[in-house]
This record gives C-alpha cells, structure tokens and sequence, in this order.
C-alpha cells in the first residue's frame, strides 16, 4: 500500500454494523433504556410519592444516559472514547425526542385519567422512537 493510500485507508470511517445487528442493537438499546425509564418512573412514584408527571422527568434523565452509551456501542459500534460533543449532540437529540415522548404521554394521562402509566409510557416511548433513531443516526453517531 503507498503512503497515500494508506492515509486514505487511516481516515475512513469505521464500517457500519451489519443490519441485522444495528437493528438488534438499535432495538436492545432501547429496551434497556426503557426499562430504566420504567424503573426510576416507578421508583418515584412509589418510594417517593411523586406524580408520575414530576417523576417521568427524572426517569427521562437517567434513561437518556444509559441509552447514549448503549446506543453508541450497540447500535452504532463506536469503538472511540466518548466525547463531550457527542454527548452535547446526544442530549439536545435526546431531549427532543424525549419532549415528544413525554407530550404523548401526558397528553394520555390528561384526555383518559384511567389509563395506566405503563400503557401510557409504552405507548409514548413507541411514538417517539422513529424520531429519536432518525436523530441519532443523521445527528449525534454520523459517520464523516
């Protein structure tokens, strides 16, 4: 290989995950940031009495976290080191998405007071997603 070729060969990017494994990585991403959504939505409610509406925010938070860095590895395999920027772009992607989400999911609670959180979580999580895959994918984890 000449010098030039192997620079050229040095900058490219790394090569996108198979499908099948961004799609399963995409997908186990997701449900691990669900589950913890679920889980501190709940731990707030319960442990601590908060409204599920006041809770849902914390939850948001820490989900967002843990769905970056699985997302970065699972889904998009990205072997770097995390960066301060991706994180910025991640969280203002996420953020959005996660407004989305949480206006889907209040405005259940609101027009049907009956319907349970976790229906309404789902349901919520499910209507953003496309979103927030969209964002990841075109916004924080591009590849240059």
């Amino acid at each position: 290989m000449t010098g030039e070729a192997a620079k050229t060969s040095e900058a490219t990017p790394q090569a996108r995950p198979p499908l099948h494994r961004h799609g399963l990585g995409f997908l186990a991403s997701g449900l691990l940031a669900f589950a913890v959504d679920a889980a501190v939505l709940e731990t707030g409610v319960r442990v601590f009495g908060a409204s599920p509406l006041v809770a849902r925010v914390a939850a948001i938070s820490v989900a967002m976290v843990i769905g970056w860095l699985a997302h970065r590895r699972w889904t998009f395999a990205i072997r770097s080191k995390p960066t301060f920027g991706e994180f910025v772009r991640y969280a203002i992607a996420g953020w959005l998405a996660a407004f989305i989400n949480y206006c889907l999911f209040a405005a259940q609670l609101l027009t049907v007071p009956d319907m349970h959180r976790m229906i309404a979580l789902g349901a919520a999580s499910g209507g953003s997603m496309i979103f927030s895959y969209i964002a990841m994918r075109y916004g924080v984890f591009k590849r240059l």
